[in-house]
This record gives C-alpha cells, sequence and structure tokens, in this order.
C-alpha cells in the first residue's frame, strides 16, 4: 500500500511529463536510469551504455552523429537538428563512464536498485542521474514546444574516459569536431543546492552555478639513489629517507589562502545570512583576512577555493622487500591550481619547499589556464531564471569549482560553459559519490529535468522576442 501511494504521487506531479520510449514502449525516468545503471561503463569500457544512451536518444527524435565508436573513444551528439544545419548549438555534456566499484558498496555497484524513493549504484548523480535529467530536459521541448524555426540546435553530448581524462574523449571531440558543434554554450555537471551541503543555518536556498574551474597540475617525483642494498645496515643517506624528509617539508608548509572575485563573493553571500561579527567579517573578507584564515583553513571543502592545494595521492619504490634498500623512491602530487595562478612559479615555489635538488619533477598531465565564463549573456540569465522557476525565493551565485571535469575543454576554447546539477542533493548524497551506496532521490530526477526543460524553453521563446523586435 505504501508504494502504491508513492505511485500515485508522483504521477500526480509529474503527470506533465512526456514519457520517453524504450523499446517502443514508454518508460519512466527512474527506471531508464536503473537500466543505464546495470550497465557497468568504467573509464575505457564505455561502448556497452554508450550504444544503451544513444538508441534512446535515436528512438526517442534525436539526430545522432558519431564522433567515435570503440572502447575509450566513444562519443556520440544526439540534436534536435542535424548537426549540418550549423545552428548555434546550446550542448548539454555529460560522460558515460565511471569510476570503478566499490568492495564495500552494499547494495550491489550496478544494481539500480530502488529502496525508498532512491535509486543506488555507480553514476546514479556522476554522471548517469545527470544525463537521464538532461535527455529528459531536451525530449519535453522537442514533444511539447513549436521550435521549427528555432534559431537553437540543442544537443546531448556524451564522452568517455572523463574520470581518468584520457585522450579519447572530450579531447579528441573538442580537436576533431568542435567546429561541427558549433557552441553557444555548453552545460555540464556541478555543484546542486550549497546550503544542504555546507549544513548551516541559511535564510534561503543557495544554488551555486559554476562559472569557472581549479586547473588540474599532476606531478610525479623520483629520486634515485644507489646506496648498500641491505637492510640491516642503515645508510646515512638513501631514496626513501630523502624523500620523506622532502614530502614532509612540502605538505607541513601551510597552502597560502588567496582571495578572488568567486571565493570573495561566495563569503559575501554567506554573510547575509549571518549576525554581529560574523557577519561583519564575511562581508569584508579582505580586510579581516587574518580572522577569517584560521577558519576558513579549518573547512577543507571550502579551504579549496580559496588556495593552490598540494595532495600527497601515492609514495611507491621500486622494491617490495623487507631487507632490501630500494634504488628508487616516487610519489604522486595532486596539485589543483586557481585560475590566476602562474604555473611556473608554483612549480618554482614547490622545489624550493622540497629543498632536494635530486627529486626529479616530471608533469604527467596538466590543464590548460581559463577565464571564468562570463555572467552577463542570455544563456546564464535564463538559466538562473529556470532554477529561480523551480526553487522560488532561492540565491543563484556564480561560484568555482575545486575539481576539474570536461567543461574545462570548452572553456579553454574560449566556449562559454557553466556546471549545475539544480537540485537539493544532500550532504549524504553528495559524499555517496565516488563512494560506496552512491544514490540519488527519484523526485530530483524530475527536478533536474523540469529546470533543463524550463532553460531550453525560455531561450526558444528569447529566439522568438528577439525576432519580434
Amino acid at each position: 500500500m505504501k508504494y502504491y501511494f508513492f505511485f500515485i504521487f508522483t504521477c500526480s506531479v509529474y503527470l506533465g511529463f512526456s514519457q520517453v520510449k524504450f523499446e517502443h514502449v514508454e518508460i519512466s525516468m527512474e527506471h531508464l536510469l536503473q537500466k543505464y545503471i546495470q550497465i557497468p561503463s568504467i573509464s575505457g569500457n564505455e561502448k556497452e551504455a554508450g550504444d544503451f544512451l544513444k538508441s534512446i536518444c535515436k528512438e526517442n527524435g534525436l539526430v545522432i552523429s558519431d564522433f567515435g565508436s570503440k572502447n575509450g573513444n566513444y562519443n556520440f551528439a544526439a540534436s534536435i537538428y542535424p548537426l549540418s544545419s550549423e545552428k548555434p548549438n546550446i550542448i548539454f555534456l555529460n560522460h558515460l563512464d565511471v569510476i570503478p566499484e566499490s568492495d564495500e558498496s552494499d547494495n550491489g555497484a550496478y544494481s539500480g536498485k530502488i529502496i525508498n524513493d532512491e535509486i543506488f549504484g555507480r553514476g546514479a548523480i556522476d554522471n548517469k542521474g545527470a544525463a537521464i535529467m538532461q535527455i529528459y530536459g531536451i525530449l519535453q521541448l522537442l514533444s511539447k514546444e513549436n521550435i521549427k524555426n528555432a534559431n537553437y540546435n540543442v544537443t546531448f553530448l556524451a564522452v568517455s574516459c572523463e574520470e581518468t581524462q584520457c585522450e579519447g574523449g572530450v579531447k579528441y571531440v573538442i580537436e576533431n569536431y568542435l567546429d561541427v558543434l558549433n557552441p553557444a554554450v555548453v552545460i555540464g555537471e556541478g555543484p546542486s543546492e550549497l546550503t544542504t551541503i555546507i549544513g548551516d543555518d541559511f535564510k534561503h536556498p543557495i544554488f551555486g552555478v559554476s562559472i569557472a574551474h581549479k586547473r588540474a597540475l599532476w606531478l610525479e617525483l623520483e629520486l634515485k639513489n644507489n646506496t648498500n642494498g641491505h637492510g640491516s645496515i642503515t645508510p646515512l643517506v638513501y631514496g626513501n629517507k630523502e624523500m620523506v624528509i622532502a614530502l614532509n617539508k612540502l605538505t607541513k608548509k601551510k597552502n597560502k589562502v588567496i582571495f578572488n572575485d568567486l571565493n570573495v563573493n561566495l563569503l559575501k553571500s554567506i554573510a547575509e545570512h549571518k549576525k554581529g561579527l560574523e557577519k561583519l567579517f564575511l562581508s569584508h573578507p579582505k580586510f579581516f583576512k587574518p580572522i577569517l584564515m584560521p577558519q576558513i583553513r579549518k573547512q577543507p571543502e571550502l579551504f579549496a577555493l580559496f588556495s593552490n592545494t598540494i595532495t600527497l595521492t601515492n609514495i611507491y619504490t621500486n622494491s617490495d622487500s623487507f631487507n632490501k634498500i630500494p634504488t628508487k623512491t616516487g610519489a604522486y602530487l595532486d596539485c589543483r591550481l586557481l585560475p590566476s595562478t602562474n604555473e611556473n612559479e608554483f612549480l618554482n615555489d614547490l622545489k624550493k619547499r622540497l629543498n632536494n635538488d635530486d627529486i626529479h619533477i616530471t608533469i604527467a598531465e596538466k590543464m590548460p589556464r581559463t577565464k571564468p565564463s562570463s555572467t552577463t549573456n542570455i544563456y546564464y540569465k535564463n538559466l538562473e531564471n529556470a532554477i529561480l522557476d523551480k526553487h522560488p525565493g532561492s540565491e543563484i551565485l556564480p561560484i568555482m569549482l575545486p575539481n576539474i571535469n570536461d567543461l574545462g575543454a570548452f572553456r579553454a576554447k574560449n566556449v562559454i560553459a557553466f556546471a549545475s546539477i539544480p537540485v537539493y542533493l544532500t550532504r549524504n548524497q553528495v559524499e555517496s559519490i565516488h563512494n560506496k551506496n552512491e544514490h540519488i532521490s527519484i523526485s530530483l530526477l524530475y527536478d533536474g529535468a523540469e529546470v533543463y526543460y524550463n532553460f531550453l524553453k525560455k531561450m526558444e521563446l528569447e529566439v522568438g522576442n528577439n525576432n519580434e523586435e
């Protein structure tokens, strides 16, 4: 009886949604996501999941363009108009791949189980749940609106290996098909409502729209040192010891707090919800920087927005024996740089902090430097208003993400790009991403799809108004 009433409630709330077809039968968002989750698609093995998603798009009237059709290089666009129409393109970006499953998952990494209005499984949020929201939003526009003479195309773009940043994903698509895609704006995965994650008292909800991101700089450190091989005699100098000393110097030193327009505006926005001295300090963060810095450092999620972070992610040697001193010691550093940071200056400072000229530093991966996307355009305005239509009384805040995603590749080409999953994800749901028991509430799928649909509808109405003028 409990599930019967839930079914009636869901149908009554979302009665206005046109259903999507799967193998000629109408299917709900939650069951479509369930089937999608049940297809494992670890980075480099995306083809089966890609074929599934492509078939959904094709069956429901979208025009398919293939940009690679094998594992590790499986990418496709599903558009309302053929890309040959050369219309300015509103692109919803999504990735097919997920990280490997967790051995600790209680419900099965690829089960897609539905328990108490929540769907469980790898990718439930990142990025399969977001993909289903995007597809449904686009298909609502296709089925409900008269877009025969629209000036914009709308495209769902699915790519491979976002999680590993391989060469066969978005990098390949942009290198070979950017002109064909003709992007006016790209919208991809990003922040949800912020106050549910921050976990404090706020006067109203705050939805973050990311207009910038920190860029990754992945470094490998290597130290070679030929000494006595037997561990029974401790050399005065040997690789493991020297590497540990250098890494200790590097990690003990506190990273500098750097203020920019985006993180300062975040503090000022939070200030509106505070009282007394706390409100005063947050309203004038640069003036009260010495007071705020210790508090910011206590919150890693917040501190990541104010600093170039250095995380030691791995230490290794070329020996696995208890009694053999290795001749090579290495380490991996995951560095995330603020948009304004000069890479060479950062590397020079890192070398000084290590204080060991024998340590060789190799750049394993780096992202290009980009500028924040402007908010003074019709795309941001209509996305903001679409969120407000669904969540009246909220605040929409342009922010920077501490993590990387494929939007950066478009920003590097000066394409306007925004990141947002405009729903109320709980802190528990956010923490489940890349973790065991990843899950999302069914109702949030419909909420996100509605925002995306409203955004697209506003874009088409805007075109009509401009034509009338």
